[in-house]
């Protein structure tokens, strides 16, 4: 081997990764190059400087070796059989009353009535997610959950992102009825539905900023989960834009403060766990309810 030829010493698929590598070896004075092959971005540098860069590279791995297990990861498809999964199980209870009747026991009690969630009966805010108006109401809202929910659970994993869709609908409708503050019910998933839409947007944006892309770029998911949001939750009759508003927001802090917490999805105990918490909740909620 001739003086002067080129060595390979890293392969990503990582465009980004491959020049901060790039970065790093010019920074220590080397001539590192960077080229695309079939099996990615290729790094390479002569053969008088390949134990330099080495020693340098492992250097860089050792202060970054979280950023560069998450960028090493291929991205995984929306995990539509968790989604699918959950949502059937959501449209059991979805049957039991999907015809508006607000004069009925369900609707009287359980909607998210903004006077009474303000009164004190809390487990509006929960119970409202499940009451459907018709049955397309409630097969549309099952429709989103299977694609949203679905989606988050590659990323969180399908119990904790249950609980955190959970979360964002009360929320948003608690915050719905903070704003109201008067006579105003409203019912459906879709508030939560739309938190899922707003966590996917959060996740998003935490994970680009980490990869260091250039700001604009960085809020391409939010910008995608707005779209959304613009284009589901502001048309049709009886469509209550401000609790899907609500919903949206909740869910994108919850995403942005989980990608720092749970930078990969817990394990399957505490996937169990934050899905049996859901389930509770639900459940003592339309206790309170129905009590």
């Amino acid at each position: 081997m001739t003086k002067g030829s080129e060595i390979r010493l890293r392969v990503t698929s990582d465009h980004n990764l491959a020049e901060e590598w790039e970065l790093t070896l010019v920074a220590q004075g080397l001539s590192p190059s960077l080229g695309r092959t079939r099996d990615g971005f290729v790094l390479s540098v002569p053969e008088e400087e390949v134990e330099r860069a080495l020693v340098g590279l492992s250097a860089y791995e050792r202060e970054n070796p979280r950023e560069l297990r998450a960028r090493d990861e291929p991205a995984e498809p929306p995990n539509l059989v968790a989604g699918a999964s959950i949502a059937g199980i959501v449209l059991l209870f979805f049957f039991i009353t999907v015809v508006w009747q607000p004069t009925s026991q369900w609707f009287e009690r359980a909607s998210a009535d903004a006077d009474r969630i303000l009164f004190g009966e809390l487990w509006r805010t929960v119970t409202a997610l499940t009451l459907h108006a018709n049955l397309a109401h409630a097969l549309s809202n099952a429709i989103g959950i299977t694609l949203f929910l679905g989606a988050l659970s590659t990323i969180l994993g399908p119990g904790l992102g249950s609980a955190l869709v959970l979360l964002a609908g009360a929320g948003g409708n608690l915050a719905n009825a903070l704003v109201h503050g008067s006579a105003h019910i409203s019912v459906g998933a879709s508030t939560s539905v739309f938190g899922a839409v707003g966590m996917l947007g959060g996740l998003g944006l935490a994970r680009r900023g980490r990869k260091k892309v250039p700001r604009r770029r960085a809020w391409v998911p939010v910008a995608a989960a707005f779209a959304l949001l613009t284009m589901l939750g502001t048309g049709g009759e009886r469509v209550d834009v401000l609790a899907h508003l609500f919903g949206f927001l909740f869910g994108g802090v919850l995403g942005l403060l989980f990608a720092f917490v749970t930078p990969r999805p817990p394990g399957l105990g505490i996937q169990w766990a934050f899905g049996s918490v859901a389930a509770a909740v639900l459940i003592y909620c339309w206790t309170l309810a129905l009590g």
